[in-house]
């Protein structure tokens, strides 16, 4: 169901990750991104399934909710590795039969594809499980600060991604509230031909997209009617505060980075 998608959600526990400085963070998740896409070897994955899995274990986020966080795009992964398989053809043949051929390179570029995805998703959730909407808008209005003097307004963008992260859950819970109702009215949805099934998306669609306008015009009269006038003059309840953990954390970042670099070039 769209409920269990956990992607953007913040879960409050009490972890190493949680207590990091959220730009530190941000900064963190950048560098894995970097490691998975520095190289096409199984090093780089062994490397990086590494640095996730302790994470992963710094984080106490259950293994369950990150499976949530690849659940939805798990068949998309299958088909592009089965196509892989058939289409490239590099390297040894493993297996043959009539006009179907398995090389060494299918193989190798069908799990690196999948494993490196995997990983990215599972990392890049970690950021938003532990890292509250507020102090990532924070963070990232606080990275995006140089820009100010290009005229760029980083509090408005900051603020903007915040909102976008906050309210996809918000907007995943009203969707499966929409698709039960119709269920319920007889509507088929999950059967029939892809032009039925998308004729019986429209009466989803439809108070889905009134739905977020609404909630977007009810959070700007909120905002309005506390005197928000944007990031000028403004002030913060937490002061973000850099400490030993966090460049700690960088330095193992950049450690991790470095040891997938040197397995790639060999």
């Amino acid at each position: 169901m769209l409920k269990d998608i956990t992607f953007g959600q913040y879960f409050p526990v009490d972890s190493l990750l949680h207590r990091m400085d959220p730009r530190f963070k941000i900064v963190d998740t950048l560098l894995l991104i970097i490691l998975l896409f520095c190289g096409n070897g199984f090093g780089m994955l062994a490397v990086g399934a590494i640095f996730v899995l302790m994470a992963q274990l710094l984080s106490k986020i259950p293994l369950s909710m990150s499976y949530k966080s690849i659940r939805p795009v798990l068949p998309i992964l299958i088909v592009t590795a089965l196509l892989n398989l058939l289409f490239i053809d590099s390297g040894e043949t493993v297996w043959e039969w009539h006009f179907l051929k398995l090389t060494e390179g299918a193989v190798t570029a069908s799990v690196v594809m999948v494993f490196r995805i995997v990983l990215l998703m599972v990392g890049t959730s970690l950021l938003t499980y532990t890292t509250s909407p507020i102090l990532l808008t924070d963070a990232i209005e606080s990275l995006m600060s140089p820009l100010k003097y290009l005229h760029f307004p980083v509090h408005e963008m900051a603020m903007m991604m915040s909102i976008a992260l906050r309210f996809i859950p918000t907007l995943l819970e009203e969707t499966d509230k929409l698709i039960s109702a119709q269920k319920a009215r007889g509507a088929s949805i999950d059967s029939g031909t892809i032009k039925e099934r998308a004729k019986a998306m429209i009466p989803i669609l439809v108070p889905l997209f009134v739905s977020a306008f609404r909630r977007a015009e009810e959070l700007a009269t909120a905002m309005e009617c506390r005197c928000y006038r944007g990031g000028e003059g403004r002030t913060r309840l937490r002061q973000l505060k850099a400490s030993g953990r966090d460049y700690i954390g960088l330095m193992v970042c950049l450690l991790f980075l470095t040891a997938a670099l040197i397995l790639n070039a060999k």
